[in-house]
């Protein structure tokens, strides 16, 4: 079953409007990685103050954390770019550009910096000043095997009772959430006078209690983060390495949840690397960054599409589409078809026609990627169409309710067909072409024809819904389905 995020449209609409507005204090508006590592001029913007950097290991991910932190005075270059004497002689003539909204220093317009190696040391002008958290993955360390607690960790330990401190309220409320775990009766115990060693406790339904070195490692980093999130300025930095680290995916979905919000409370801003999926299914598709290989582009893809991308298959030939209804499209044409071996074509939807146009045009250009792919943009889409960079347009103009329409002509020819499909009886002809007319005359978004039909049905998904209109568009319109299987067979040959 498809989560349901708690965010509503109207916060990520909200987030999105004040970026776009910088009504901000301080905020990271844009990073220019003109020469560092292997990215050469490659800007990322931050349109969204939660933002997920995703890609495979060694993409860059950290590359990109660590650049946007050095845009402040509270980051040293390297806690993220560390030299090693003569082996990291490619340091040499770095450079990183911000463009930054500090009202302090200006309040109309964004304010420019410069990062840069040169001559064996970094310079950064004219440093601005901003409070960072950065939370690395070393936070799901185990307490056992953390040095500063080795203290901790003997039969007479013990604090003053003034050193022991109830969690606040509000910060047991997010964890819980988070966590789905009652932490009403846990404690933080400064261990040092200073209080910048301390020890996490809890205590069960039953009454006993017990520390922190019998937690798990993800639950300790997710009320470690919480805390230090909850008590940091307004308008600060939050920079996380591998969110998902340590914890399973529907809290790795909440935590990204518990970050929107407290982006919404506190204007924070939050840029967090990943491996997950489910890291991203809260976000907007603005707010994640696919690092590829020295590359960005912008927009959401799973991991199975980064392989793809990165040419991590087996397959011959790879096709993109702009989003999961054309991708599904695309495969129920590909089923009519008996001459493509199994599993030697991957279809793939990515998040925008902008952003498979341009994934299309850097997998075909990559000189170590042997698979070629193709690129189907929507009927509608502002996206120019090409031979050359193989880029092909689908029939009609927006893709849902094309089919709908088409399906609807012929009703009363494939009704019966239809309602089978659709997992009704015979019979209920009547009532499912009633259902059709209503949703049509009803309906204001046309990305949700289908799970309205299925809703009015009654609990029958959206994708069975999907399949049956598309698999009975296949069949009845053969004259649309053939330039588009032929132009697919025409590349599959090329490579076979």
């Amino acid at each position: 079953m498809e989560y349901l995020s708690e965010i509503r449209d109207s916060q990520i609409n909200f987030l999105l409007e004040k970026v776009e507005h910088r009504n901000y204090g301080k905020y990271l508006y844009e990073v220019s990685l003109t020469n560092v590592r292997g990215f050469v001029n490659e800007v990322l913007r931050f349109d969204f103050p939660v933002t997920a950097i995703i890609g495979p290991n060694g993409g860059g991910k950290t590359t990109i954390l660590g650049a946007a932190g050095c845009a402040y005075k509270e980051t040293k270059p390297g806690r993220f770019f560390t030299k090693s004497g003569v082996y990291d002689n490619s340091m040499q003539h770095w450079k990183i550009e911000y463009k930054i909204v500090d009202k302090a220093i200006n309040s109309r317009n964004l304010v420019s910096r410069t990062a840069a190696f040169n001559n064996y040391k970094w310079t950064r002008d004219n440093l601005l000043s901003r409070k960072t958290l950065i939370f690395g993955v070393s936070r799901t360390v185990p307490a056992t095997e953390r040095k500063e607690l080795k203290k901790c960790a003997n039969t007479r330990f013990s604090v003053p009772a003034n050193q022991v401190f109830s969690l606040d309220t509000h910060i047991c409320e997010c964890v819980g959430r988070i966590l789905d775990k009652d932490i009403n009766n846990f404690s933080q115990i400064k261990v040092d006078n200073r209080g910048k060693v301390t020890l996490l406790t809890g205590r069960t339904e039953q009454g006993l209690t017990y520390s922190e070195f019998h937690f798990g490692a993800g639950e300790s980093s997710v009320i470690r983060m919480v805390i230090e999130i909850e008590a940091c300025d307004d308008n600060s930095l939050v920079l996380i390495e591998e969110i998902e680290n340590g914890l399973h995916p529907l809290a790795t979905i909440r935590l990204v949840e518990y970050l929107i919000s407290a982006a919404e409370r506190k204007k924070i801003q939050v840029i967090f690397t990943t491996h997950s999926n489910d890291a991203l299914v809260p976000l907007p598709h603005k707010a994640i960054w696919v690092a590829l290989n020295n590359k960005i582009f912008q927009g959401k893809l799973d991991i199975h599409s980064l392989r793809a991308i990165n040419g991590q298959i087996s397959s011959q030939l790879v096709i993109f589409t702009e989003d999961l209804f054309a991708k599904k499209w695309i495969e129920a044409i590909l089923s009519l078809a008996d001459e493509f071996i199994p599993g030697s074509i991957e279809v793939h939807a990515t998040s925008g026609d902008g952003t498979a146009v341009n994934i299309n045009k850097y997998h075909n250009e990559n000189p170590s990627i042997r698979v070629p792919s193709i690129c189907y943009i929507d009927g509608d889409s502002n996206q120019e169409t090409s031979e050359t960079q193989y880029v092909f347009r689908l029939p009609g103009e927006m893709p849902e309710s094309y089919i709908f329409l088409k399906i609807r002509e012929k009703i009363d020819e494939i009704i019966g067909e239809l309602t089978v499909s659709l997992h009704k009886p015979y019979e209920s002809q009547e009532k499912v072409k009633q259902v059709i007319n209503e949703v049509w005359r009803t309906n204001i978004d046309r990305h949700l024809l289908f799970s309205q039909i299925g809703k009015n049905l009654g609990f029958i998904s959206e994708e069975v819904v999907r399949s049956a209109y598309l698999n009975i568009w296949c069949r009845c319109y053969p004259n649309e389905v053939q330039p588009i299987l032929l132009k697919i067979k025409e590349h599959y040959s090329d490579v076979c």
